[in-house]
C-alpha cells in the first residue's frame, strides 16, 4: 500500500470520527432538528462520508473515538464545525457544553485553553460580544 493510500485512509478515519462527534452533540437533545439534519448532511458531504457510513454513524455515533490532530488549524476548523452544529438552533445547553469541552480536550487542547476557546466561541456565536471585539473581528476579516 502506498504512502498516499495510507494517508487517505487515515484522513477518512479522522473525518468519520469528527462527524461522529458532531452527531453525538446534535443528538444530546431529544431529536435532531431540521436545521441540524441539514447541517449534518452538509458536513457528511464536506467530509466525504458515504451514505452507508452516514447511516451507521447516525445509528451509533458513540462507537467512534475522537482522533486528535497535530494541526492547530484543523483543530480550530473542527471546533468551528461543532459550533455551527450546536448553534443551528441558536442556543447551547449544558449537555452540549460538557460534550464540546470533552471533544476539545480530545482534540488536544488543554482544559484551560479548551474552556477559554469555548467561552469565547459561545460569546461570538450567541452575539454577546462588545463593540471593541466586534470592531476587531470585522477589522481582521476586512483587513482594516
Amino acid at each position: 500500500m502506498s504512502f498516499y493510500e495510507l494517508f487517505k485512509i487515515g484522513q477518512q478515519s479522522r473525518n468519520i470520527a469528527h462527524f461522529a462527534s458532531i452527531v453525538n452533540i446534535a443528538s444530546t437533545k431529544d431529536n435532531i432538528s431540521v436545521e441540524e439534519e441539514e447541517l449534518l448532511l452538509n458536513f457528511a458531504t464536506k467530509l466525504g462520508i458515504s451514505n452507508a457510513e452516514f447511516a451507521q454513524i447516525i445509528k451509533n455515533p458513540s462507537k467512534y473515538p475522537i482522533v486528535p490532530s497535530n494541526s492547530a488549524e484543523e483543530r480550530l476548523e473542527r471546533m468551528h464545525d461543532l459550533f455551527d452544529m450546536i448553534f443551528a438552533d441558536h442556543q447551547i445547553d449544558d449537555k452540549e457544553r460538557v460534550l464540546i469541552v470533552k471533544y476539545a480536550i480530545g482534540l488536544g487542547y488543554n482544559s484551560v485553553n479548551a474552556n477559554e476557546l469555548i467561552k469565547n466561541s459561545i460569546e461570538i456565536y450567541s452575539g454577546k460580544i462588545n463593540l471593541e471585539e466586534y470592531k476587531y473581528l470585522l477589522g481582521k476579516r476586512l483587513n482594516w
